[in-house]
């Protein structure tokens, strides 16, 4: 592993560049590591140890307090890497997503209001809750939009930001495809029609689908991701509870990946028994739909471990039933064996309550996740952005930390939640406490041939590359004098600018 050094320093020596077109970041909300006796490593991978249950009258807890960033203060990254301010003042940026032609759009929310509380420690956790989850710090400005950042060189530096939305229920996932702009707000999948290249959104959206919200809308967050042939988008839609204790009638629907068609709307449920599926996104090599899921909670500090997985049509993963498989959670009653035995095991365990959350998006040779920082275990765990490595399609070793510094002490300055690549090919990260998007880039300046949308598309023309000495050996020459990266071989993925972590 490099050395770390302070804030503006580089990355990795070692290792490929990050492509625009493959990497997969995975989205997750979890929450964090304990400083038992009890080996955290042994719960990362795809086969972890699991500890016997240990419920209590309240789970462990550890609150962060968020203080924000100073002036000159940045996330550490290693050697080989720099990391700097994209965007800054925004009002709890959840996600980020990059459009074909580079733009890159900043999702802003804030939870629904209105959400019942049933039990006392209902109301200590949303008190907890909020803490740990925080607000920023400063003024507290108008979410729920989404808002337009451009960078007309490639040189990484924002030149133009805009609002496109305002006044969204509570917006997340987003997709983009044929003049449409999808957006996911609690309720609803709404299309708005939206060229690349506008600055505004006048036109009123259309419903595509609803999706399950209120009254309780426990897990409130739902996902987008465009399929690879563009006739369909996945929908994530988390539970209701915490294992079921509301009653399944609340859970109608929730829990789940839901399919829906863009040319008519109609969706159905695609997988299900899955607590808060999020960071949705497709293998660009296997077509395989990939999810993070944050799993249950009050069993113990290490139970039960956040995962990935590949997400396969028809699948139950468990919920709220068992976890991890066959594990029966002796909480839920009645007790179904029937849906116990039909439990698919996840491929990647997390490690328990890492709150990581990271949007997904294909990577070279594996997965960056941004872990968004614990609150129910007794010793801080998340706060960093982690790759996890891939090969032939499946997780294929230990995360790695990537990104680090959020949490100091007993204060936060900020919790990675959302990443995707930018339009020149690195990384950004929402930092939704510290209410700032962060770059992290190649130390030595290279930039992907042309950009590549989170979805995968590219533009139907792109623009000459800002340092055409720095675009990829090899890459072809379109008729528009662009340059475009080769063809991914069988065992690599396009060219990428941002050194892979050293395994």
């Amino acid at each position: 592993m490099s050395e770390w050094k302070t804030t503006t320093s580089p990355a990795y020596t070692r290792g490929g560049a990050l492509a625009g077109t493959a990497l997969i970041l995975l989205l997750l909300t979890g929450c964090g590591e304990d400083a038992s006796d009890f080996d955290v490593s042994q719960q990362i991978g795809p086969d972890p140890v699991l500890p016997e249950p240990a419920p209590g009258l309240m789970p462990d807890m550890k609150v962060a307090k968020v203080v924000g960033w100073k002036k000159d203060e940045t996330p550490v990254v290693p050697e080989g890497l720099v990391i700097t301010p994209y965007a800054k003042d925004l009002a709890n940026p959840r996600s980020v997503h990059t459009l074909p032609n580079g733009d890159v759009l900043v999702i802003q929310s804030r939870q629904p209001s209105g959400k019942p509380l049933e039990r006392p420690k209902d109301l200590i956790r949303g008190w907890i809750m909020s803490i740990a989850h925080g607000g920023g710090v400063g003024p507290n400005k108008e979410s729920n939009l989404v808002t337009l950042l451009r960078d007309t060189n490639r040189d990484g530096t924002v030149d133009e930001r805009y609002d496109l939305l305002t006044g969204l229920n509570s917006p997340f996932g987003v997709a983009w495809h044929d003049g449409t702009l999808y957006v996911a707000a609690t309720d609803a999948i709404l299309a708005y029609p939206y060229q690349l290249g506008q600055t505004e959104i006048t036109a009123a959206p259309r419903v595509l689908t609803p999706l399950p919200d209120g009254p309780i809308d426990h897990h409130w967050t739902k996902d987008l991701a465009l399929s690879p042939d563009g006739q369909s988008l996945y929908a994530s839609v988390g539970s209701n509870s915490n294992v079921g204790e509301r009653g399944m009638e609340a859970e109608k629907g929730r829990a789940a990946i839901w399919k829906v068609d863009l040319a008519t709307g109609a969706a159905r449920v695609f997988a299900s028994g899955l607590r808060n599926p999020n960071g949705l996104n497709f293998h660009p090599e296997t077509g395989a739909l990939w999810a993070v899921v944050n799993e249950r909670d009050e069993l113990g500090p290490n139970l039960v471990p956040d995962y990935m997985t590949s997400v396969k049509d028809g699948a139950f993963y468990g919920w709220p039933w068992s976890y991890y498989g066959a594990h029966v959670d002796e909480r839920v009653h009645p007790v179904r064996a029937d849906m116990v035995e039909k439990a698919i095991p996840p491929d990647y365990a997390l490690s328990s309550h890492s709150n990581a959350s990271a949007l997904p998006e294909p990577f070279a040779n594996g997965a960056l996740i941004g872990e968004h920082g614990s609150w129910n275990r007794n010793a801080f765990a998340g706060y960093k952005v982690v790759y996890v490595p891939f090969e032939n399609g499946k997780p294929s070793g230990k995360k790695q930390d990537v990104v680090i510094g959020f949490v100091h002490g007993d204060e936060a300055r900020g919790r990675p939640v959302g990443l995707a690549i930018d339009g020149t090919g690195a990384l950004l990260i929402a930092d939704d406490a510290g209410n700032t998007v962060w770059r992290v880039a190649s130390a030595d300046g290279k930039v992907t041939a042309g950009p590549v949308g989170s979805d995968g598309q590219r533009a139907a023309t792109t623009a000459t590359p800002a340092n055409p000495a720095t675009a990829p050996e090899g890459s072809a020459t379109s008729e528009t004098g662009a340059t475009s990266p080769p063809a991914p071989s069988q065992t690599e993925t396009a060219p990428a600018v941002l050194p892979k972590a050293n395994p």
